[in-house]
């Protein structure tokens, strides 16, 4: 079955300034990408594509990750035009609130298409990101968690048992952690850069309650490459994952551990994003029918980040 890639066109509307690293250029220089590709290659499984234009996440959805108060307050500081939210670093304008309701809604239309069967799997070229959202605030460029909302519309709407959630984008996914720490139902794993931006994620964090043992962390030092990354998926990442047998499994892809990228120091190359991507590809087939959603979340050099999306979502479709 083919690949689902999730876009709409209002992501644009999320102004963040000409000179913040997190724009809608980064977008831009994805599908300009994609298309130059396609245009080289006629037999590219790019043309094979689905494309799936997201409508808003309904808020009964994103309440059950996010606390209401902080939901229900979000759209008011978007209309009142403030730099930042409130509650953390992330910039905002009066449309910011629109495009993150899309790219939430993003995750969830993935979700239906892989259960219902039209796809094997789904890329989101969305943003705002998500993954440092926590329950009851936005930081680090993020609104909503837009990978937990869809998890949880994966278990209560699709009625997922075991959910996992890999992470390698370069900085720790602290609000997907919070989020899930106390939830055996949803294993989190992130590989990422540390000490860095948003400074946790230690290996000694792995759950709370009845979630211990449920979060995975590997923090990796500055200059760690493909090797360091790509032992690490084979050796701990894959075999865990086996055991924990997920019923879907779910990719924060962040391309900022590239080696080109301006918010990192590790050095990952494109072969080493495509090598793990391989290794998370064989676990989804074998554990759950290839059943895998993908979510953009961050890479700010444009070049290096519109190589890596197009190769990312050409392995999705072999």
């Amino acid at each position: 079955m083919p690949t689902a890639f999730i876009f709409h066109p209002d992501h644009v509307l999320h102004h963040t300034g000409p000179f913040h690293p997190e724009r809608p250029e980064r977008i831009q220089a994805i599908l300009s990408h994609i298309e130059d590709e396609k245009s080289r290659e006629p037999g590219s499984p790019l043309h094979d594509l689905i494309h799936l234009e997201p409508v808003s996440a309904d808020l009964s959805w994103i309440k059950t990750v996010h606390e209401p108060s902080y939901v229900d307050a979000v759209p008011g500081w978007c209309r009142q035009n403030l730099r930042d939210l409130p509650t953390g670093d992330t910039t905002i304008c009066q449309e910011s609130y629109q495009a993150a309701l899309l790219t939430a809604g993003a995750g969830l239309a993935g979700v239906d298409a892989i259960i219902d069967g039209r796809v094997d799997n789904a890329f989101c070229c969305m943003r705002p990101p998500g993954h440092h959202a926590e329950s009851n605030r936005g930081m680090g460029f993020c609104i909503f968690n837009n990978i937990a909302i869809a998890v949880r519309y994966a278990q209560q709407r699709h009625h997922a048992e075991r959910v996992v959630i890999i992470d390698w984008d370069v900085h720790h996914g602290n609000g997907t952690q919070q989020i899930f720490e106390e939830d055996p139902t949803v294993f989190y794993i992130s590989i990422h850069q540390s000490p860095h931006y948003p400074f946790t994620g230690l290996s000694g964090e792995c759950g709370e309650g009845d979630g211990e043992g449920y979060t995975l962390n590997m923090p990796v030092a500055a200059g760690a490459g493909n090797e360091i990354y790509i032992n690490a998926f084979k050796d701990i990442v894959a075999p865990a994952v086996t055991r924990y047998d997920p019923d879907l499994v779910f990719l924060s892809a962040g391309f900022d551990a590239h080696c080109d990228d301006p918010l990192s120091g590790t050095t990952v190359t494109e072969e080493g994003f495509a090598d793990m991507m391989q290794i998370v590809m064989d676990l989804a087939d074998v554990l759950c029918e290839s059943r895998l959603v993908s979510f953009l979340e961050g890479g700010y050099d444009l070049n290096a980040l519109a190589q890596c999306v197009t190769e990312h979502i050409i392995m999705l479709t072999e």
